[in-house]
């Protein structure tokens, strides 16, 4: 997905002490996206998410020097972003090279980079030239961070659920045709030698309708029965998760960890957009943070915890689409709180 100024709805109380309690303590990952005219200054930013919140890691769509340098010394992870046009050039080993001289060696001994991103949802371009450079790009990344002496940095790539030609119901789960085997079975392969996660952007925001308001919400419902496993799924995150891992199961990598690099929800939208408010990214943002840093895992993958980074940081004032693209952020540029889910150190002002 490419990357409010509204009123705070008033919550139950119960409903908020409920989030403070079950979240204050928990890791939480963000994006942070700078397309506005309005945000405050990268050092601001790190100053305040190290002091005031329980962010740990952030996910940055290019690789910043400005905001690389600002999180120095804060012990916050980042994950910083190959623009898609470089693409072609890092699948050669030199041009991968000059990329992490200049753009991660640099700041690796002070500032805790944790991954490398490269491009951002390419197979949903559809952009034959950038697909067909990406595993070769991310295996010359890294291989250059091993010729530069640097082992803390993983590579990965994020992907939209597009990538699936078939994903219903979540045992059926498999990727597109003649890219599953062309393109995701070495990339899967890489992940699986090296160590990173497939990386995936779920929305269940996407799938909301009156109907499956509860579903994707996380809130009780009738659940969605898969009749090949018998297992009736309860919200459409673990049913999207269970998809991707199905279609990395079929091509042999079902032990490849899986990480989510996108996924929230607007607090502010066009009128056509009846799902789109306040209370309802609280609550999905709220219980997603909660669900997978519980442990508990999916229905096909019980047990794992799934790094995610909830998108996003920032409302963005310059994103262009609808008003919900522009409204997904957890604060606004004053650094005040669109809503709470429970990652503040401290009392939330209103």
């Amino acid at each position: 997905m490419a990357p409010k100024p509204a009123l705070l709805l008033t919550f139950s109380i119960s409903f908020l002490l409920l989030l403070q309690i079950s979240l204050s303590d928990l890791p939480i990952g963000v994006n942070y996206g700078t397309l506005a005219n309005n945000l405050p200054p990268p050092s601001q930013v790190a100053s305040y998410l190290k002091t005031h919140t329980s962010i740990t890691h952030i996910k940055l769509f290019d690789a910043n020097p400005t905001i690389l340098s600002a999180f120095a010394n804060t012990n916050i992870s980042v994950t910083v972003t190959v623009p898609n046009g470089n693409i072609p050039s890092l699948s050669k080993l030199s041009g991968a090279r000059s990329w992490v001289s200049s753009n991660i060696s640099p700041f690796i001994r002070t500032t805790k980079i944790a991954q490398i991103a490269v491009g951002n949802e390419i197979m949903a371009t559809n952009d034959k030239n950038l697909i067909a450079h990406l595993v070769p790009a991310m295996k010359s990344l890294h291989s250059a961070l091993h010729l530069a002496g640097i082992s803390t940095v993983s590579v990965t790539t994020p992907h939209s659920l597009a990538i699936l030609s078939i994903s219903e119901p979540p045992s059926a789960g498999r990727f597109r045709r003649g890219y599953d085997r062309a393109i995701f079975a070495p990339m899967l392969d890489f992940h699986n030698r090296t160590g990173s996660p497939f990386m995936v952007n779920p929305y269940p925001y996407f799938g909301f309708s009156e109907k499956t308001r509860d579903y994707v919400l996380f809130k009780p419902n009738a659940g969605i029965y898969d009749p090949k496993t018998r297992i009736r799924y309860m919200n459409m995150f673990d049913a999207q998760m269970d998809t991707v891992y199905s279609a990395m199961k079929r091509l042999g990598y079902g032990g490849v960890k899986i990480s989510v690099g996108e996924t929230g929800w607007p607090s502010v939208g066009d009128p056509n957009q009846p799902g789109v408010n306040v209370e309802n990214a609280a609550a999905y943002n709220g219980y997603l943070i909660r669900h997978v840093n519980s442990g508990k895992g999916t229905p096909l993958m019980p047990g794992r915890k799934f790094e995610t980074f909830v998108f996003a940081l920032f409302n963005e004032n310059q994103k262009p689409g609808s008003t919900s693209e522009r409204n997904f952020g957890l604060f606004r540029p004053d650094l005040t709180p669109v809503y709470d889910v429970g990652i503040m150190r401290g009392k939330v002002s209103d």
